[in-house]
């Protein structure tokens, strides 16, 4: 069952959650197999769901009209390294940190900044994979943008954790 939850204490990610315009957190069983979270935060991404890449095609489609980057689709792009070191682009976003029980990514434009978090399961829940995303908004267009982003990204999250793959 995937859980609403909060951003994990001392996690890589929480530093830029204070004062953050949006930031939520879930988390879904994950078996204990060895994945590093790297490893976990491409899997997730693999699994898209179809409507989940549908949706951001028509973003991408969409904020080129107001001069927003297209940042292309989830999962490994041709040319990305399946092995990615800090500042290398993962699917859609640019890896800023890479342990074995969390990962940070990152996406900046004028209007917003990004970060997400996949930080394997904790000492204290042993079998839960925490999914955490911060978004900082820079102006009125950020905002615009996270009105209707805030309330679909609390439907494809969960969307997307369901389909993580069993060990």
């Amino acid at each position: 069952m995937i859980q609403e939850t909060c951003i994990p204490s001392g996690s890589d990610i929480e530093r830029y959650a204070r004062g953050a315009y949006f930031a939520d957190a879930y988390s879904a069983p994950c078996p204990e197999d060895g994945r590093t979270a790297l490893q976990l935060y491409l899997d997730h991404m693999a699994r898209t769901p179809r409507w989940v890449s549908a949706l951001m095609r028509l973003r991408n489609r969409l904020v080129r009209l107001v001069g927003l980057k297209d940042l292309g689709g989830f999962g490994l792009q041709p040319g990305q390294s399946s092995t990615p070191r800090p500042g290398d682009r993962v699917g859609i976003f640019t890896l800023v940190s890479a342990h074995d029980d969390e990962v940070v990514l990152t996406d900046a434009d004028r209007h917003l900044d990004v970060w997400i978090s996949v930080r394997r399961p904790a000492p204290q829940h042993p079998q839960r994979v925490v999914v955490s995303t911060v978004v900082k908004v820079h102006n009125g267009l950020g905002r615009f943008y996270m009105f209707f982003v805030g309330p679909m990204h609390k439907r494809i999250v969960p969307a997307v954790l369901t389909r993580l793959p069993a060990a």
